[in-house]
């Protein structure tokens, strides 16, 4: 048992210092992602669309698409994937990872903007580095249809003005016939900049049983 434990820490000790998570998480993320894939080596989307927790959730697509983007695991690179492993599966669910008391302010500022990053890449589908009008009436649309309450038009329209608001915001003395190209990195910081995101943006899972638990303590 001891043998096998150490062995154990020993091929996780690297993930754990690129991730930020301790042994123990990894451990628990390794027994949800053998769930997920049904102890295979890879998940697919499909895999994720089984979450139960992302069933009714109304931009379920963008996180599943999130897990597979190059750009969500830590790599130097752009586009998507088709399947991921272990080590690019907890790459991504570090970007949820919670603050702990050991935090230091300066990592707590790197955490919030990892977090940030990763929202940004969930609306900025084409890779440009903006989110346009279209990408972000999109998301809009989805939330506001999906919730029943009222029709696509309705939805565009809400989209198109809160799109303009933010054009205002970002650039106050852009003209009537001036063209918004869309909201970078930049400008999404600063619309966020009063959001607390550190502890806010996290993802519980279920062990092999039906109680639910976290990725390890939040306060170790």
């Amino acid at each position: 048992m001891g043998a096998s434990q150490t062995r154990s820490e020993d091929k996780y000790q690297g993930l754990a210092e690129k991730s930020g998570f301790s042994l123990e998480q990894i451990n628990n993320l390794h027994k949800r992602f053998q769930q997920l894939s049904g102890s295979e080596e890879t998940i697919c989307r499909d895999n994720l669309e089984c979450i139960p927790a992302l069933a009714k959730n109304p931009i379920r697509k963008q996180i599943i698409g999130a897990f597979f983007d190059k750009r969500n695991q830590h790599q130097d690179e752009v586009g998507s994937v088709e399947e991921i492993g272990f080590e690019q599966f907890v790459m991504v669910m570090s970007h949820f990872r919670p603050p702990t008391l050991k935090t230091t302010e300066e990592e707590k500022e790197a955490l919030r903007k990892e977090k940030l990053r990763f929202l940004f890449n969930m609306h900025d589908t084409d890779n440009d580095g903006i989110i346009t009008l279209a990408e972000y009436r999109k998301v809009v649309e989805e939330l506001l249809s999906k919730s029943g309450a009222m029709g696509m038009e309705v939805a565009k329209a809400i989209a198109d003005a809160a799109m303009l608001e933010v054009a205002s915001i970002n650039v106050p003395h852009m003209g009537p016939d001036d063209f918004y190209e869309g909201i970078t990195f930049e400008h999404f910081e600063q619309i966020l900049k009063m959001l607390e995101m550190e502890s806010r943006m996290h993802i519980r899972f279920l062990d092999a049983g039906t109680t639910t638990m976290r990725c390890g303590k939040s306060t170790s």
